[in-house]
């Protein structure tokens, strides 16, 4: 079978179930999106690493990823390689000493690993067929969502540059990645001005 690479292209709060998360995937040179519903858990370890934030202790990806560097193996690549009864499957496909293993691993893990191992990630054709929506569809989920998020800045608004980097460095202690990444892009907002 022909495998669709794909790329994460958002990273939001899931419509249809409050407590989860989604993470978008864009089909590169298309215009599918294939929408995952993933847990908080998994949706701060993919943002902490799509950000580039440093945690004062390393999360448990973190974790594993050193395991694999120290040990000389590589992730070479995610596959989502299945989906049945609204559950994604996917693999990693992993290489030491030139033999290729594929491990099975649950899809939200394995992106929150190939963002930290910068390898790509693929699914097959059915699986956009049968779960991918068209991009149209997932810019209407993103103008819902813009809605919902100016909340959280407007009380960002009120503090200065001086207060932001403090209450940043105050979350990221706690290690609460969500509103650090809410307090990053204010701070990233102010000095674009």
């Amino acid at each position: 079978m022909e495998k669709k690479e794909l790329e994460i292209v958002a990273l939001s709060h899931s419509m249809s179930q409050s407590q989860n998360y989604a993470v978008i995937l864009g089909e590169k040179g298309g215009t599918r999106r294939l929408p995952i519903v993933i847990g908080g858990f998994e949706a701060q370890a993919i943002a902490v690493a799509l950000e580039h934030m440093t945690p004062n202790r390393p999360l448990t990806h973190d974790l594993f990823k050193n395991a694999l560097d120290t040990f000389g193996i590589t992730l070479r690549e995610v596959i989502i390689n299945n989906l049945l009864d609204g559950i994604f499957y996917a693999l990693l496909v992993c290489e030491h000493d030139g033999q290729v293993y594929e491990i099975d691993s649950r899809t939200s893990d394995a992106l929150a690993l190939a963002v930290r191992f910068d390898c790509p990630i693929y699914t097959y054709e059915f699986i956009l067929d049968s779960a991918g929506v068209e991009l149209e569809d997932v810019e209407e989920n993103k103008a819902t969502t813009r809605r919902r998020a100016p909340r959280a800045r407007q009380s960002l608004a009120d503090l200065t540059l001086e207060e932001l980097e403090k209450r940043l460095r105050s979350v990221l202690e706690k290690e609460n990645y969500e509103e650090a990444a809410r307090i990053r892009d204010e701070i990233n907002r102010r000095k674009v001005k």
